[in-house]
């Protein structure tokens, strides 16, 4: 593949809600610039984007992939992002390093959750945005209800630039508006300019008139030239266009039917034309330290320091790590070494290349603002910036959501067990939403994401990929055990056998602590009632035994133990003796100071339409949640509560069903607080009988 200047680069996201033919598109599109064969359907596994076996397995896009196509002396490196709401964190690692958005939509469809989620992350992004009203051969497709949705979410800089010739079996090629010129498809090949039908002449002139009066209100000199001369031609047009559109003062709307490759050359003609290039958006904005405030600019041209964005990483089976990288100044060659300046060390950037799709084409360098790939690098993973050691710059990562959901997971066989980690650790490089650590208190091993199919995917391609298969189960919540009252009991171990009996005597009183205190030991022992070298045996008894717990076999927390007195033997006594006195001292305590069972609470925030705020409310409410304020935010109700973990483990499936889909929620641990009498007794009766009756004995 040739290498492109700078200006002669267009990096675009093709976004948009799952199922509206993204995948499609690129497909068409890589085949209208004869770099595929024929076009691949993602249903049949055989788009060159998605290449994943997941993918393949269950038609749907999985990973944002790169495949960039050549059109009209121009490189359109085209991110193909997933449009499933748990993928938006991938789907975001595409718009990271793209200039304009691609916000596909279906014609019969419209306007879907998605489509709200990119357009949110664009704007906060400050990325221009077209839209594609796409699959328009499809029956009831329509471009005028799309548009008119369109308008009513996203404002009136939303314009169409072309119209369709004919719509559903009949949909037959496009209307340019820019240039009030049909072309014309009729066997699914490539578009013939003819003369506009008589019929479509009005629409043509006020589809023009519409968009040169949106490119005029920017600016003041073709304000003027429009009040003069009644239009603006079409050479002060054309870069008004793109200024309007760079500036997001307006958002072309498009139309196509990739899956009949109707439409495609005149979108690709567009974009090529009118989106915006990697310098057209001004410098990119770094920060001088990392994780700093973005204090930092460098100039998008080659003549700048050389500095890399790596947005994105893949685990290939015969390549190892492939990392995906920006150029966001400079020029790259072939075999270049950097620094990595978010982890510090060198690296050499061999065999320099561009991916379509999971294949690497070699490429001598890259130019500022281009797009490509090196495989092995040995320690820069998703969100470094590598460049130039004598000009550093860190530029902002795209910021790893928090997992919605946790599983238990098991490996099935020893095998899996050493194989799991190093098979998790290659995930985990790959896709910045998936989690996995152990839980400490209950020992097992969690995987999160950002739903249950999210996780189910990561679980699949562990048993494709690596050969690793694990069991998901529900994980257990960290319950934690306490005191509400005080004991002062005695501990007392004596054991007589053949030679050395065992003795150990210690008297303790027990007493509880504000929440979130821990575990406090208090030595009050004087006139040597107990020597010195066995008062520390005598706290580790405790402390073990309040770890195994004494209701339910969670560990006991937020109490105070005051040794204060005992005795010994000169011959029987040990350490062992008085660690278990320690432990049966605190066994006698727990009996009489009103054990109770605590759970955590987490510090909930769900975001969804205001329609749904009640539904949410009463929802929150039955799971036992303390409201503790709402406000709005983008259109959205807020609201904040405190809700037990034991009720939230089932909150993403509960949430997508309650607001179709447009619910989002996170939740950080708060506080530990007491458990209801009655979900005590269940989990104290469920946690005994999984224990086989240990605990019941003890109590």
């Amino acid at each position: 593949m040739r290498v492109y200047d700078t200006a002669d680069i267009r990096n675009l996201a093709v976004a948009g809600h799952a199922g509206c033919g993204k995948t499609t598109f690129v497909s068409a599109a890589l085949y209208q610039a004869g770099a595929t064969g024929s076009l691949g359907r993602v249903e049949a596994g055989a788009a060159p984007t998605d290449f994943d076996e997941e993918e393949a397995a269950r038609g749907i896009s999985i990973f944002t992939a790169v495949a960039p196509v050549e059109w009209q002396q121009r490189k359109l490196n085209l991110l193909d992002a997933p449009g499933y709401g748990i993928f938006l964190p991938e789907a975001e690692l595409a718009l990271s390093a793209a200039e304009c958005v691609l916000l596909v939509v279906d014609a019969v469809a419209g306007v879907e959750v998605q489509t709200e989620k990119i357009w949110r992350v664009a704007e906060r992004r400050g990325l221009p945005v077209a839209f594609l009203v796409n699959r328009m051969d499809r029956d009831r497709a329509s471009m005028e209800r799309t548009v008119a949705a369109l308008k009513s979410r996203f404002g009136r800089g939303v314009t169409p630039v072309m119209l369709p010739v004919g719509e559903g079996k009949d949909f037959a090629g496009t209307a340019d508006l820019v240039d009030r010129k049909v072309w014309r498809s009729p066997a699914g090949g490539g578009a013939a300019k003819e003369a506009a039908p008589e019929a479509m002449a009005a629409a043509l002139d006020a589809g023009h008139e519409a968009i040169v009066e949106l490119v005029a209100e920017g600016d003041d000199a073709l304000m003027e030239e429009f009040f003069a001369e009644g239009t603006i031609p079409n050479e002060h047009l054309h870069p008004g266009l793109r200024q309007a559109i760079a500036a997001r003062r307006m958002f072309p709307v498009l139309c196509a039917a990739p899956g009949a490759n109707v439409g495609v050359d005149r979108c690709l003609e567009f974009l090529a034309q009118f989106a915006p290039d990697p310098a057209a958006l001004g410098p990119a904005k770094g920060a001088r330290r990392a994780g700093g405030e973005l204090d930092a600019e460098r100039p998008v041209a080659d003549d700048a320091p050389l500095s890399i964005y790596v947005f994105k990483t893949m685990a290939d089976p015969f390549a190892g790590r492939v990392s995906y990288l920006k150029v966001k100044s400079g020029k790259l060659a072939n075999d270049a070494a950097v620094a990595n300046f978010t982890r510090g060390g060198l690296e050499k950037l061999s065999h320099l290349g561009v991916m379509m799709g999971k294949q690497q084409l070699a490429v001598a360098e890259l130019h500022a603002g281009d797009i490509g790939a090196v495989a092995k690098l040995k320690d820069t993973l998703t969100g470094d910036t590598l460049g130039d050691k004598s000009a550093p710059i860190f530029y902002p990562a795209v910021k790893a959501p928090e997992a919605a959901i946790h599983f238990a997971i098991e490996p099935k066989s020893r095998g899996d067990e050493d194989k799991i980690g190093a098979a998790l650790h290659k995930m985990l490089e790959e896709d910045i939403a998936l989690h996995f650590a152990r839980d400490e208190q209950t020992k097992e091993f969690l995987l999160g994401g950002a739903g249950q199919q999210h996780v189910e995917i990561a679980v699949a391609r562990l048993r494709r990929r690596y050969h690793v298969e694990v069991a998901l189960k529900a994980p257990k919540v960290p319950y934690r055990e306490t005191v509400r009252g005080k004991a002062d009991v005695q501990g007392r171990h004596k054991k007589q056998t053949g030679g050395h009996g065992q003795f150990g005597d210690c008297r303790i009183r027990l007493e509880p602590l504000p929440r979130g205190a821990g575990f406090e030991f208090a030595n009050e022992i004087f006139g040597g009632a107990i020597p010195k070298n066995y008062i520390p045996a005598v706290e580790k008894g405790i402390v073990e035994s309040a770890q195994r717990g004494y209701l339910a076999g969670f560990p006991v927390v937020d109490f105070r133990v005051t040794l204060y007195d005992g005795s010994y033997h000169e011959v029987d006594s040990s350490e062992m003796a008085f660690k278990i006195a320690g432990s049966l001292a605190f066994k006698h305590a727990m009996e009489q100071a009103h054990p109770v069972l605590l759970e955590p609470v987490m510090e909930v925030e769900v975001q969804a339409p205001q329609d749904f705020a009640g539904d949410l409310i009463g929802d929150l409410n039955a799971r036992r949640g303390r409201i503790e304020g709402m406000d709005t935010r983008d259109g959205n109700q807020i609201v904040r509560a405190q809700v037990p973990l034991a009720e939230m483990l089932n909150y993403q499936s509960d949430l997508t069903a309650k607001t179709q889909g447009r619910g989002q929620f996170h939740m950080e641990f708060s506080h530990y607080d007491l458990v209801p009498q009655q979900q005590a007794e269940k989990v104290i009766a469920k946690a005994r009988a999984e224990q086989g009756g240990a605990h019941a004995e003890s109590a």
